[in-house]
């Protein structure tokens, strides 16, 4: 919104920007379960006064009371298993949100890194998708299977599920088992169950058939391949899904105004946006946009809403 005609005088009611308060990007959370034991983290380092976690965004809001812990807020955060995407940042960039361009680029190299495993995945994995089920579906391709290879072709879906297994899908059971240690299980450890379960048992069943009782040395390797990449594509997919969300909202934010003139010991100075408090009083100017949400205690002006309310003439 951009103000006009008149010098306008706010008194600032929204704590949005208050002084404490700063953002900090977080990576590997899948779920609301990962919400919730990130806030419940940040809220047990001493100082914090509250922490909102958005799961499409991937930020943390958190306010301090008096000068932010931020390299406490860090390790909590990865101590509770969690990775934070700018940790290496100075803190007074973090608390201006100085990170956007850094966070993109970790953003993308994420994007990147899923889309190259989801192809290795499914590059390894159809091919025993393809001889174990079309056995299943298609006997004479079952018989041609048995005479040609007999148990070589077990020995080749071995191969390539753990390679699928312990290659693109290693991040599943590298902060899944972990997981599962700290008795705070998410996605990954489900998915380190389901598929781990599935690749033992088949090994078992190939490698040491006699142990298992008579007529259950089946093998699923398939099952365990297909697990990993189907759910590497479904990460592939929300993370492009979050990047675009991402980028929107940096698009938007860029229309903040990054600084408030403010009244400080009887004269108006610029400070920066997130420095302004309730009870601070802010002028407008001009031309001006206005810089946060207050009420109006001095002078008139018109205001262009067209973005927020789509009329055309400033009201």
């Amino acid at each position: 919104m951009t103000g006009s005609t008149e010098t306008k005088h706010l008194l600032p009611t929204s704590t949005a920007d208050a002084r404490g308060a700063f953002q900090i990007s977080i990576g590997d959370m899948t779920c609301a379960s990962c919400v919730t034991r990130v806030e419940n983290a940040v809220k047990a380092v001493p100082g914090v006064v509250a922490a909102s976690v958005n799961l499409a965004t991937e930020r943390a809001d958190i306010r301090f009371s008096g000068q932010p812990d931020i390299p406490a807020v860090i390790d909590a955060i990865k101590t509770a298993g969690y990775a934070v995407r700018n940790a290496g940042y100075e803190a007074e960039a973090m608390a201006a949100g100085d990170n956007g361009d850094r966070e993109w680029d970790a953003r993308a190299t994420e994007i990147a890194t899923l889309r190259r495993d989801t192809i290795i995945a499914a590059s390894l994995a159809l091919p025993v998708f393809v001889v174990e089920m079309g056995a299943h579906i298609i006997p004479a391709f079952h018989h041609w299977i048995a005479g040609t290879f007999g148990i070589w072709s077990w020995y080749g879906q071995f191969v390539l599920t753990t390679l699928v297994l312990f290659g693109p899908g290693r991040r599943f059971f590298a902060k899944g088992i972990p997981a599962l240690v700290r008795g705070a299980p998410d996605m990954n450890a489900l998915v380190a169950i389901g598929a781990g379960a599935a690749w033992g048992y088949s090994i078992v069943a190939t490698f040491m058939p006699g142990v298992l009782p008579a007529g259950t040395a089946y093998v699923y390797f398939e099952a365990a391949a297909v697990i990993v990449t189907l759910i590497l594509f479904g990460r592939y997919l929300e993370a492009r899904a979050k990047g675009r969300t991402s980028e929107a909202i940096r698009k938007l934010v860029g229309l903040q105004p990054q600084s408030a003139r403010v009244s400080l010991d009887g004269e108006f100075v610029d400070i920066p946006v997130g420095q302004v408090q309730p009870g601070d009083i802010v002028i407008v100017r001009p031309g001006e946009k206005v810089a946060v949400d207050g009420e109006v205690i001095g002078g008139n002006s018109y205001v262009d809403e067209s973005m927020i309310t789509g009329e055309p003439v400033p009201v």
